[in-house]
């Protein structure tokens, strides 16, 4: 299929409207839209928020009766059932849209190729695939909660030149740069919650809120505490209800966290520990798309000896602190380099003085890390707080 320069231009626009969502639009997929006629563009659009008119209609909005005979170009399929809207496959065809160029198709099974079917029933020239690795990087949470019933856990850490989260005595504080420990905060806004452990929460008393830059939503905060030992004064349980996972079945604590505000879910496994392997679908059973855990090096290895870790974001300070330090994770010895947990790396790039890489995990379990291409990610240890 062949696309002209027009079209990459257009959809590449939508793509940056689609990414004015970034921290709101959960648990919806990021979505932007451009309707132009021979490269002049009449209307344009991205979705705010559940609840609020999809990308689409507010494209076609801004047209008006200019949406007769133009093309649309849409970063997500649009969908062709009734939710909080109606289907924008309709509203375009009823506007009299001649052409719709879509990045990819939904991933959601209630649409899943009949966006586009009805809009070709219309009579409306369709075309999919136009910058579709960069739209499905976009939406690489909501993608991963429809196909494979789980969130994208990212899991951020910061650490010295010598893999170290804090001294031996704990100290973290401050180990990067304030430019970092912002990009971090960008990081925290684009998820739909943040994860944390009790370790964590007892050591440091973090908020996990976003501060360093505008944000006006935050992500639902998330502590793993299996004997449900968290103080109800913790900074994380103030502000806004928080989600507890915990393995305890002690029902008056669980009752004093529920009149509080909080949702406890009780996920024990048979060790008497948190069954962090059951936990992404629960997570994505509560239409969570992208997980953020800034945690210390225990639940760090508990996550990804689970299979739970998708992606690295590891800042890294030019410091070097020594071996008694603390690390990134908790994993037990090897023997061999062959059962070491290997990573892609996928973007390396300085933030003030520090280096940020990100990195995906190379293993069978995720194949979904296979789908994605080679391609520049932007976006943007024991918590910064």
């Amino acid at each position: 299929m062949t696309f002209s320069t027009i079209d990459r231009e257009a959809m590449a626009l939508a793509l940056t409207l689609a990414g004015q969502g970034l921290a709101t639009a959960t648990p919806n997929p990021r979505v932007g839209c451009v309707i132009a006629r021979a490269g002049e563009i009449v209307g344009q659009g991205w979705h705010r928020r559940a609840g609020e008119p999809h990308a689409e209609a507010l494209a076609l909005a801004a047209a008006g009766k200019a949406a007769q005979g133009t093309t649309a170009y849409v970063t997500l399929e649009p969908c062709a059932h009734f939710g909080r809207m109606p289907p924008c496959a309709d509203a375009l065809a009823a506007a009299g849209v001649a052409r719709v160029v879509a990045a990819m198709e939904d991933p959601n099974p209630k649409v899943a190729g009949r966006g586009l079917a009805r809009l070709r029933a219309a009579g409306i020239a369709v075309e999919c695939g136009l910058l579709a690795d960069e739209a499905r990087e976009l939406n690489l949470g909501f993608v991963s909660r429809m196909t494979r019933q789980r969130p994208w856990l990212r899991l951020k850490a910061a650490a010295t030149l010598d893999g170290k989260t804090a001294l031996e005595n704990g100290v973290s504080q401050w180990i990067t740069g304030p430019a970092a420990r912002a990009d971090g905060h960008r990081w925290r806004a684009r998820a739909c919650a943040v994860l944390t452990g009790i370790g964590t929460v007892k050591a440091d008393d973090p908020r996990l809120t976003v501060r360093d830059i505008s944000c006006d939503r935050q992500p639902l905060r998330i502590l793993i505490d299996a004997r449900l030992e968290v103080a109800p004064a913790a900074r994380i349980l103030q502000e806004v209800p928080a989600l507890i996972v915990t393995a305890s079945a002690d029902e008056a604590r669980i009752q004093r966290f529920a009149d509080l505000g909080h949702r406890v879910l009780r996920l024990p496994a048979p060790d008497g520990h948190v069954d962090l392997a059951a936990l992404p679908r629960e997570l994505a059973a509560l239409e969570l798309n992208e997980i953020h855990v800034e945690a210390g090096a225990r639940l760090n290895g508990a996550l990804l000896a689970a299979g739970c870790v998708d992606e690295l974001l590891l800042y890294l300070a030019p410091l070097a602190v020594g071996n008694a330090a603390r690390g990134i994770f908790e994993l037990p010895a090897l023997t061999a380099l062959d059962a070491a947990t290997r990573f892609d790396i996928r973007d390396c790039q300085r933030v003030g003085d520090d280096l940020r890489i990100i990195a995906r995990l190379l293993s069978p379990t995720t194949p979904y890390n296979s789908l994605m291409e080679r391609i520049p990610i932007s976006g943007s240890s024991i918590s910064d707080g």
